[in-house]
Order: structure tokens, then C-alpha cells, then sequence
């Protein structure tokens, strides 16, 4: 009998995350011939998830609980649940009731048909104006490196065992989760379908995280910022020598170009610009191998309830 990991990060989760635990218990009834196990990842609620899992473990032995000692974000929660799951498939599901659990049984059937990865991504969102204008605009990017990348992303997904210890053999941080998935080139199926409305609780995603982990996907993706920089220098050089032959001409000719302040200063503030913006990304790879070297691990686990 195959058995089915369902992994749930979780934070600042009360009163939801024994709803979802019901509905997908109700969806994996549908799927016969399969084990299951809950692997629930409390990523450092400071509310009461954390003891609504402990009571929600009581009432079900098959339910796995780890705790981090502080909260380290959603990416973080997903490997330690990835790593920590013992499934011969394993599905990431939300823990906010936005991901709908009726999609399990199609999933599995998908897997069952010989798919090593399952991906079910948003069609549409019942979220507000700028949060889906940053999405696509976000996975829009993203999409540049990974053509077959959904216009929304996607965070629901089943891996097979196989592409799992291939996930978990990656020793990086500051990953791209999406990315990463779609890298390894397993056969994949996709299933649409459309966001819920948040119910319980409101998104603790917030401007900050979103940008950390559009910055990630975007530099975990590919070399395209830095060809961009490349490209950015190549411009504003013809640029520049464009503009001093017409300087040499003019003085050649006994004629001012320009004149005024004006031109000298929209040329200094535009290639002092170019300059800091490709700094920036430099920078971010810098940095992002600095943490390579470090070896810091992405997560630590206080306590896990088996």
C-alpha cells in the first residue's frame, strides 16, 4: 500500500488548521488504497496554532508535528516538512483553506498514471487588486527562465519519492521552491483551478516577504539579472560615445550641442542610476554566495511530535 505525505507549513494559524485537517482527511477517503500522514510545520506561531496541532495529534496518530524555534518563513517550512515525510508521494498544501482538498483524489489519480510531478496552479484569486498584479507581474518574470512556469506560480503540488530526494538533495538557501521543481524536468501535469477566499484569519504574507521571495525565484532562476547589467552597460556606452561624437562635431563646427546644466545633469543622474541598480544585483549574488559559504542552515527544529 503506497502511502501519501501531506505537508502543511503553518503560521498564525488558529481555528484553520483543524478545518484543513478535516477536509483533506474527507478528500483522501475518496483515494482508496492509499496510507497517509500528516506533517504539519508550525513555523514559529506566536498564537495558538502550535496547541491546536498538539490536540488535533491526539485525535489522529497518523498526524507528524515539527516546531521551529522561530518563525523562518513558508520556503523554510516547506523543506523541513519535504525532508520530513515519508510518503511515497508527497503533496504541499496551505494550511489557510485556500487550496482546495477536493483536488487530492485528481492529483493521485495523476501520479497513479505515471506523472512524477502534479501541479495544480491559479487560474484566478479571490485576493485583492495588488497582491494578483504582483503576482503576475512576479511569475511573469520568472517565466523568462522556466517557459512552462503557470502565469500565477503555484505552491500546491505532489512530488513523487523520486523527485522528492531529488528536491532534498539540494543544499542551498534562499531557494526558488517553484523553480526548483520545475528544474529537474520530471514528467508533470498540470491542473487549474482558483484561489479561494482567506475565511479564517488574514495572509501573513507580507510586501516584505513577497519581494524577498520574488528577489530568490528571480536570481535562483537563472543569470538573467546579470545579463541584464550586461546589457544595461552595453547601451549606456554607445550611449555615451554617441553623445561625445556629436560633442566632438559640435566643437568641431563651433557650435554648442547643448546648453545649460540640464543635459550634464540628466546624464550623470541617469548613468549614476544604472550604476547603484547594477550594484544592487551584484550584490544580491554576492551576498547570496556569502550565505552559501556560510552553510547557515535554512531552519531549526525546537521539537517534533511523532
Amino acid at each position: 500500500m503506497s502511502r501519501i505525505s501531506i505537508v502543511i507549513p503553518v503560521y498564525r494559524n488558529e481555528k484553520a488548521v483543524t478545518l484543513t485537517h478535516a477536509g483533506i482527511k474527507e478528500a483522501l477517503s475518496k483515494v482508496p488504497n492509499h496510507d497517509y500522514e500528516f506533517v504539519f510545520v508550525d513555523d514559529g506561531s506566536d498564537d495558538g496554532s502550535l496547541a491546536e496541532l498538539l490536540e488535533i495529534r491526539k485525535g489522529d496518530p497518523k498526524v507528524k508535528v515539527i516546531t521551529f524555534t522561530r518563525n523562518f518563513g513558508q520556503i523554510p517550512a516547506i523543506l523541513a516538512g519535504f525532508r520530513e515525510a515519508t510518503g511515497d508521494a508527497v503533496i504541499n498544501v496551505s494550511a489557510d483553506l485556500q487550496d482546495p482538498a477536493e483536488l487530492i483524489p485528481q492529483m493521485v489519480q495523476s501520479w497513479e498514471a505515471g506523472n512524477e510531478v502534479v501541479i495544480c496552479y491559479r487560474t484566478n484569486r479571490d485576493d485583492g487588486l495588488m497582491s494578483s498584479v504582483f503576482s503576475r507581474i512576479t511569475w511573469g518574470i520568472v517565466k523568462l527562465s522556466y517557459p512552462e512556469m503557470p502565469s500565477g506560480g503555484f505552491d500546491y503540488v505532489l512530488l513523487d519519492r523520486k523527485a522528492l530526494d531529488a528536491f532534498n538533495g539540494i543544499d542551498a538557501r534562499n531557494r526558488g521552491f517553484q523553480g526548483d521543481i520545475l528544474w529537474f524536468g520530471y514528467r508533470t501535469s498540470f491542473i487549474p483551478y482558483v484561489r479561494k477566499k482567506r475565511t479564517i484569519g488574514r495572509s501573513q504574507y507580507s510586501l516584505p516577504r513577497k519581494i524577498k521571495n520574488f528577489i530568490d525565484g528571480v536570481l535562483d532562476a537563472s543569470y538573467l539579472p546579470i545579463r541584464l547589467c550586461s546589457a544595461l552597460g552595453i547601451a549606456t556606452a554607445g550611449f555615451g560615445a554617441l553623445w561625445s561624437a556629436t560633442i566632438v562635431w559640435s566643437w568641431y563646427f563651433h557650435r554648442t550641442p547643448f546648453t545649460g546644466w540640464a543635459p550634464t545633469m540628466i546624464a550623470i543622474l541617469m548613468v549614476g542610476g544604472m550604476n547603484m541598480f547594477m550594484l544592487g544585483i551584484m550584490g544580491e549574488y554576492v551576498w547570496r554566495v556569502y550565505a552559501e559559504v556560510r552553510k547557515k542552515p535554512n531552519y531549526v527544529i525546537r521539537t517534533i511530535w511523532k
